[in-house]
């Protein structure tokens, strides 16, 4: 018999999932996986740590949600926000290219995306990292997302690199509590309060785009982003898994990503791939595109073309 906290589906509580987690790992191999959080959960509220899958949760148990969401960042941050729950449109399917020929590494789309999503100041971290290749080179491994001269520099190009939204994501095959997934229009999402900071999925993305939050973000009242959603942008807590959502807090009402908008060079484009007439249908069907680490057969959504 299940409890209101728990599981409809599999008759689980979140704490029987952390307890199947355990015993399939191993005392040892689970207690340093899960280090990084424990702190953390003993500072967590009955709701937040009861609190339903995503999936699982009805309308009227998302609303209580978000309000309590929203009353959370005011109390720690002195911040109002209205967050959320921004679900798909029906015959969408997202995907992202980006022109090499003309991205000159100024980096201002990772600024965008540091400022949209609600990053840490201190660390200024983005879900974008701006690769310095070597002309004739396409091994990511060897660009450098470290360079501090003037750009663009004569024998290289550059390349950003975030969240692939792949079709076949080995990131959400490896989470043990199933708190990362693959939405209908092709973003893969992950739900901050189910997810329990074992670093799996980081460790499964052959393109190193998600990061793991090891301070509880801190951003000055004046520059919280309001809007938000609870799959994207909203500020996430310590000791969990973030990545590139496709600002869906912007695209699933019809606007660009964030990214994109702040792209001096006209480098970025973006759309539905299911719609004939887009943007981005037109560059698949015209261009020469490549997708990084084909070889892996995940399937990526953002790809990449030269002007020649």
């Amino acid at each position: 018999m299940t409890t209101a906290h728990e599981d409809k589906t599999t008759g689980l509580s979140r704490r029987g999932l952390l307890k199947g987690f355990a015993a399939t790992l191993g005392a040892a191999a689970f207690a340093r996986a899960v280090a990084p959080i424990q702190e953390l959960a003993a500072g967590m509220s009955v709701d937040e740590f009861l609190q339903k899958h995503y999936q699982e949760l009805k309308p009227d148990q998302m609303k209580a949600v978000l309000a309590r969401l929203e009353a959370e960042t005011l109390e720690q941050y002195g911040a109002e926000v209205t967050i959320e729950d921004v679900r798909p449109q029906p015959g969408v399917k997202f995907a992202y290219a980006l022109n090499l020929s003309v991205c000159i590494g100024c980096r201002k789309c990772a600024e965008a995306c540091h400022e949209e999503n609600n990053h840490d100041r201190a660390t200024n971290n983005s879900y974008i990292r701006v690769l310095e290749m070597t002309q004739g080179s396409f091994d990511m491994e060897k660009g450098d997302a470290t360079y501090d001269h003037a750009v663009p520099k004569a024998g290289k190009y550059y390349m950003p690199v975030q969240c692939q939204q792949c079709d076949n994501p080995p990131c959400t095959k490896v989470c043990p509590v199933e708190a990362t997934w693959k939405e209908k229009d092709g973003v893969v999402v992950i739900d901050y309060n189910w997810c329990i900071g074992c670093r799996y999925c980081e460790a499964a993305c052959p393109y190193h785009a998600r990061r793991f939050n090891w301070t509880k973000p801190e951003i000055p009242a004046e520059e919280v982003n309001p809007v938000q959603a609870y799959l994207s942008n909203r500020i996430r807590p310590q000791g969990v898994m973030e990545k590139c959502t496709f600002c869906l807090h912007r695209t699933r009402k019809g606007r660009l990503p964030a990214c994109l908008e702040a792209c001096p060079t006209g480098a970025r484009v973006f759309g539905n791939v299911l719609d004939p007439n887009s943007s981005i249908r037109w560059v698949l069907e015209n261009k020469r595109v490549f997708v990084l680490k084909e070889e892996l057969g995940t399937r990526p959504n953002f790809f990449y073309f030269f002007d020649v």
